[in-house]
């Protein structure tokens, strides 16, 4: 049975994500910052359904915590064999208006969590020349956003990551790729009004907004086995928006 974790699992993408992998029969980890409830009945739901699952409570963006994290899950489950980077922020701005503060909050949320959990996880995969790694990125990390611009930019930096790191650790046998959600329905998306969202909606080929769980599907592909012959991609699950 192999290991996964999965950063920022307890709503959306995250917690899809999660039952995903542990529905698949995987030893699921997950960490979570804030929303302790979602994370707990999480938790109680697939445990209920006979499955593995563990919620480590971390923020992503502090090296001590991250590497308390996985502490923790190699505690409980052993060798971490997969990493999901699904951690992150948005935030809506006027590019004029974005504070220091701002930049460094969607950056850190980003991309920051991204490279300590990676580094968290590679002695693992090292010890065994094997492993997987996803990144969450976003459509607007290809295509740009407007008065998100700092969000797109750090999802941009993710899918250079990505690339780089395929290259880097694909001599040890080490798979990297990307997912680029579109609009997906999730907590995150749901601060738009209505007819904000019924827009989006009219703008994407097939019609209306993503659900998390299409979005988990890829992720698991990603990291799976399926795709032993994968790496340093990007694949857009947007159903077409953007032109992707």
């Amino acid at each position: 049975m192999k290991t996964v974790w999965i950063t920022g699992g307890s709503r959306g993408i995250g917690a899809a994500s999660v039952r995903q992998f542990a529905r698949a029969g995987w030893r699921t980890a997950f960490s979570w910052q804030h929303s302790e409830q979602a994370a707990q009945t999480l938790v109680q739901e697939l445990t209920s359904e006979g499955c593995t699952v563990l919620a480590v409570r971390g923020d992503m963006r502090i090296r001590d915590d991250v590497n308390r994290c996985a502490a923790a899950i190699r505690a409980s489950f052993g060798k971490i064999n997969a990493l999901v980077c699904n951690a992150g922020a948005a935030q809506q701005k006027l590019f004029q208006d974005i504070t220091d503060e701002d930049w460094n909050f969607i950056f850190d949320s980003s991309l920051r969590s991204t490279f300590y959990a990676v580094q968290a996880v590679l002695p693992d995969f090292f010890s065994v020349q094997d492993g997987s790694i996803v990144t969450v990125s976003s459509v607007w990390g290809i295509t740009g956003a407007s008065c998100e611009s700092h969000y797109a930019a750090a999802k941009a930096g993710l899918i250079g990551l990505t690339k780089s790191l395929a290259l880097e650790l694909g001599p040890s046998n080490i798979r990297v790729n990307c997912v680029a959600p579109g609009v997906i329905d999730t907590d995150m998306n749901r601060v738009h009004s209505a007819e904000t969202l019924g827009a989006l909606a009219e703008e994407t080929p097939l019609g209306r907004l993503g659900a998390p769980e299409e979005t988990a599907e890829a992720i698991y592909f990603l990291a799976s086995a399926h795709s032993s012959f994968i790496t340093g991609q990007v694949l857009g699950v947007t159903g077409g928006f953007g032109g992707l």
